[in-house]
């Protein structure tokens, strides 16, 4: 099931955006989404995490390995049963296939864990935002077709750059799209925007789904949060993580039953604004749609479909 959705969904809950300048680390809008100033003794509160995150990574390289070597046993084990007429082999291979799809769970659960803890300094390079946002959603298309999702793409039609580690901030576009793949169970829409504002570039992620309950909007970025069955919690709290270490700040705004909004304020380069549009063009049935001049201002209004290709 599809269902249409715009920005003007969220228009009375956006946070307020000083004209031209979106809110800084220093200055942030209101929303569950963002923590608290961060106390005068961050540094050596930095410093802690950073030695239980190093002892925490130890103990789950400790706990991977075992694992790892039990998972293929029970692969092993498996083939063993599998073809038996037996009724008590085929019982035991429920049981072995049980184990097996439990063990990898806590796999995927180690590895974000372990991308989660070890996040290092990033490495930025000057690059187009809107470049960035295509590459993901070219390779996040065959998934969404296969969910029912209809991604829609708009772009300022001045693409700027920020410093990016394109990488990390590729993984943490990803998390929010299979987020919002989660949260649209039978399918829907997704629209992504790209767009200037000031001295920063702005990405929003907005999808028509089931939204956040009220009781974890407080516990969205806190890691094991999750009310997905078998979701390790990390998610989201590394798209924070990620973000942040691009200088920048995310918040997001949803409605039960409606959708939700994740805004992502990154810096912009200083000298990044000239850019063709050819460059950052996006194929294939994901649309790519160019927003017209009004996407710089304030209005909700959603930009103007300037070019698409087929649905998927």
């Amino acid at each position: 099931m599809t269902r249409a959705t715009s920005e003007a969904t969220f228009a009375a809950a956006r946070p307020a955006e000083p004209p031209g300048s979106p809110p800084g680390p220093d200055s942030a809008p209101t929303s569950q989404a963002l923590d608290p100033a961060p106390p005068s003794n961050s540094v050596s509160a930095e410093s802690r995490y950073a030695e239980l995150a190093r002892i925490a990574g130890g103990l789950a390289h400790e706990i991977r390995n075992p694992l790892s070597t039990m998972r293929l046993n029970l692969d092993l084990l498996a083939e063993e049963f599998r073809g038996s007429d037996s009724i008590r082999d085929r019982r035991a291979l429920t049981k072995i296939e049980r184990l097996r799809k439990e063990t990898l769970r806590l796999q995927n659960v180690l590895e974000d864990f372990l991308r989660f803890a070890h996040l290092e300094r990033i490495q930025p390079v000057d690059q187009p935002l809107a470049a960035v946002v295509n590459e993901v959603c070219d390779f996040w298309e065959p998934q969404a077709q296969a969910h029912g999702i209809v991604v829609r793409v708009y772009h300022d039609p001045q693409p700027s750059c920020s410093p990016l580690d394109a990488d990390l901030f590729k993984q943490a576009i990803l998390n929010l799209l299979l987020n919002a793949q989660q949260a649209m169970p039978d399918g829907g829409e997704l629209m992504l925007i790209t767009r200037r504002a000031g001295a920063w570039n702005v990405l929003e992620v907005v999808d028509t789904g089931v939204g956040i309950p009220a009781s974890l909007r407080d516990k969205v970025f806190e890691p094991f949060q999750t009310t997905k069955p078998g979701g390790s919690g990390l998610g989201l709290p590394m798209v924070r993580r990620i973000v942040e270490a691009h200088g920048g700040r995310i918040a997001f705004e949803s409605e039960p039953g409606k959708g939700t909004k994740f805004t992502i304020w990154l810096p912009r380069s200083p000298e990044g604004d000239q850019i063709h549009p050819s460059a950052v063009e996006l194929n294939g049935a994901v649309r790519y749609l160019e927003a017209d001049a009004h996407a710089n201002s304030d209005s909700p209004t959603p930009p103007v479909e300037r070019g698409t290709s087929s649905d998927p």
